[in-house]
This record gives structure tokens, C-alpha cells and sequence, in this order.
């Protein structure tokens, strides 16, 4: 072999060496189907990555849960099996407890207050929290507010008193009914119409599209805009595999996230409006709830105890109560 076909051909190998090392083909988990804001958002996640890295890192979404449930799927990124996830933070608590600030009743006045607060010092936080644990946030979506729904408008505490509330599985959310003087009866969603028909339960609590794609306003009267919980999703990667990418393509691929996310927020909004006229034209009375105070003053005693439990958690539940 010459010297100039020794030199091309190891120049090559060079090449080929540095290119593998660089580029990356990653697999994301996505719950939704199609017709989802989150299922289209991820789809324009991967699209803006490989626009944004110049096909340095690609991103191959599987939707439907095909990979997985969440909580498996939660941690296969968590040890890299899989790069990137859509993960709502409710699960991630139990794994990161500074995520479960989003699961304090009433911690946020909107839905504009928790992106503010998620966005700031508080959600900085959390960030870092989660990338310890392995899977860091990149943007955060829109799920939606969980307000009352029931056989009379809830405006007040007091309007809660002696109601039997369905509620998700969680000690946050069943001393907050019962702080309210109400009954928790935590069950599973799939029994929750059925509950409500026959008079089980006397009212429940989702966001406006899961009220109306499953059917709640059915049998129900009216839905009250409490939203005593806003718990938001991401869009979260292993943090082993992005800190491995050159600070060139983890900006580059952060900012596709970004773009993502209110992609999704405007779709999200979207699909929320469609779901308040539908049901309203369906005969369901929505009533705005003039003052959370008297909601949130109510809160003091879950506030007290789950501070008790953890009171490393105080400062920053103290930042996110501070944010405008």
C-alpha cells in the first residue's frame, strides 16, 4: 500500500471512529396514541432534533405504550435502556420527592402559575433533582387542571363537606378531600362512572378533555373550576446520554424540547376549549370559582403534616408559594 492510500485510509477510520462516537439513534416512550397533543408534540420533538443536530441524534418515538407501562418505562430511562420518555411527574414522586411539590393540593393559583413556577428558581430544583436521579426534564406539557365535578357547584370547602369524592390513590389527595370535610373514596377509574350513576360516590375531579372523552358528564351536573391540582408531564431523557452529547447538541436538542412543549401547550389548549363547549352543550353548568383562598386556607392541615414527614421539602415549597 502506498503512503498516500496508508494516510487516506487511516484518515477514514478517523472518520468513521469520531462519527459513531457522535451520533446518536435514540428510542422514546410515549403512552398516547394519535389525535393526542403529547403524541404530535413528541412527534415534533423528533423532527426538531434531527433538524437541530443535523441528524447527529434521532429520535425514534413509540407511542401507545408500546414500550412499556410508565412505571417500567420510567426506569428503563432512568438506566438508559431508553433515552427519552413523555412522563407525567405524579409517578415520578415516589422516586424524586421534590416532584411531588406538583402533587400538593392547591400549590399553584393557575395553569400559567405552574409553568412560572416550574420555570423559575422552584422548578430549577426540581430539574436538578430528577437529573439525579437519572431522568431529567427538558420541557414541560400542559396536562391539564383537575377541577370537582358533581350534582351541585362547588365554590367553597364548605360545598365539599359530607360529599363522597373520588380521588387517585394518593395520602396527598385523600387528606385534601378530608380537610374539606369531605369523604375520599379513592377506586379506580374505570369503575368511577359507574360509582357516580348509582350513587357510590357523590363527584369526582379530572380536566375538562378526560371529563368528556370518558364519559363523567354523563351523569353528573355540573363541574367546578377548583383546580386544586395541576400536575404537569415532560419531556425527560437519561441524564447519563445527554450529558455525554457536546454542550452544541444538548442546547440543540433542549431547544427542540422547548419548541415541543409549546407546540403542545397551544394544542393542549385546544383540545381543552373543545371539551368545556362540548360538555356545556351537553347541558353541564361550569362555574368559575371567584376565590381559591378559603381552598387553599384549608390546606394547612395536609401543608402541616406532609412538612412534618418531610421537612426538607419546606424551602422549596416556600419558593413555589412565593412565585408571582
Amino acid at each position: 500500500m502506498t503512503f498516500t492510500k496508508t494516510v487516506f485510509a487511516a484518515a477514514t477510520a478517523v472518520a468513521l471512529i469520531s462519527t459513531s462516537a457522535v451520533a446518536e439513534g435514540w428510542r422514546a416512550w410515549n403512552i398516547h396514541n394519535d389525535g393526542h397533543p403529547n403524541t404530535a408534540a413528541m412527534d415534533k420533538f423528533a423532527e426538531l432534533v434531527k433538524a437541530g443536530t443535523d441528524g447527529k441524534v434521532t429520535v425514534d418515538v413509540f407511542h401507545g405504550g408500546v414500550l412499556g407501562s410508565q412505571p417500567d418505562a420510567l426506569e428503563q430511562v432512568r438506566i438508559g435502556a431508553i433515552e427519552v420518555g413523555n412522563f407525567n411527574l405524579g409517578p415520578i414522586g415516589p422516586m424524586v420527592k421534590e416532584a411531588n411539590l406538583v402533587s400538593l393540593p392547591f400549590i399553584f393559583k393557575s395553569v400559567p402559575h405552574m409553568f412560572r413556577v416550574l420555570e423559575g428558581d422552584a422548578g430549577k430544583v426540581v430539574t436538578d433533582a430528577m437529573g439525579e436521579a437519572g431522568v431529567l426534564p427538558l420541557a414541560w406539557f400542559d396536562a391539564g387542571a383537575r377541577s370537582f365535578y358533581s350534582q351541585k357547584p362547588i365554590n367553597s370547602p364548605a360545598d365539599v363537606e359530607g360529599l363522597k369524592i373520588r380521588v387517585m390513590n394518593n395520602d396527598l389527595y385523600t387528606s385534601m378531600i378530608s380537610a374539606m370535610g369531605g369523604n375520599p373514596s379513592p377506586m379506580a377509574f374505570s369503575e368511577v362512572q359507574q360509582a357516580l350513576k348509582t350513587g357510590v360516590v357523590d363527584g369526582a375531579e379530572n380536566n375538562f378533555p378526560s371529563f368528556r372523552n370518558v364519559g363523567h358528564y354523563e351523569v353528573t351536573t355540573h363541574y367546578s373550576l377548583s383546580e386544586h391540582l395541576i400536575i404537569p408531564e415532560c419531556i425527560c431523557v437519561n441524564t447519563g446520554k445527554f450529558n455525554a452529547l457536546s454542550e452544541d447538541l444538548q442546547a440543540a436538542v433542549r431547544e427542540a424540547a422547548q419548541e415541543a412543549a409549546l407546540y403542545q401547550r397551544e394544542l393542549w389548549a385546544i383540545g381543552s376549549d373543545e371539551a368545556r363547549k362540548a360538555v356545556e352543550a351537553a347541558g353541564i353548568k361550569v362555574n368559575e370559582v371567584a376565590d381559591k383562598a378559603p381552598f387553599q386556607s384549608a390546606m394547612d392541615s395536609v401543608y402541616a403534616d406532609y412538612l412534618a414527614a418531610n421537612p426538607d421539602m419546606k424551602s422549596l415549597v416556600e419558593m413555589a408559594q412565593a412565585t408571582e
